[in-house]
């Protein structure tokens, strides 16, 4: 069930990333035209909203089974189970506030500035999902599996 967990988790990263890439190309495109950002580029964003969600959930779950994260004081010192106790989860529930917050005020403005919105919130929240990201290759990655 572990594994199960880890490769959903690790694997719906990519849609969400996808869908953050992409609402964040529209919502520059239309906030730069001066354009609105029509029912369409929205559902996207709750494509977005909902994925972040969903990888939230497997997370905490994750962050209570696994053995990557150690609830102790000597965590701290070790680069690794730091990374999983502290900081992987920070980035990640920072992600998870800016989507949130940029999806819901978005879709109660006017078309003309959800746009705006999406991209400034949504841009924020892709820096701290790639920051927090143990990625393949990296000094966190390989301890993931």
């Amino acid at each position: 069930m572990y594994n199960f967990l880890v490769h959903a988790h690790s694997g719906i990263r990519w849609i969400l990333l996808l869908f953050l890439v992409l609402s964040i190309v529209f919502a520059l495109v239309k906030w730069v035209g001066k354009k609105p950002f029509w029912e369409e580029h929205k559902k996207l964003a709750l494509f977005t909203f909902i994925s972040a969600h969903t990888q939230l959930l497997l997370g905490l779950i994750l962050y209570f089974i696994s053995p990557k994260v150690v609830f102790s004081g000597a965590a701290m010192k070790d680069a690794v189970a730091r990374f999983f106790l502290v900081e992987h989860i920070s980035m990640m529930l920072l992600a998870i506030i800016l989507i949130s917050v940029g999806y819901i005020r978005a879709k109660k403005q006017a078309p003309e500035k959800s746009a705006k919105t999406i991209a400034i919130f949504f841009i924020l929240a892709l820096v701290a999902i790639l920051a927090g990201i143990p990625w393949p290759g990296g000094p966190y990655g390989s301890a993931w599996m």
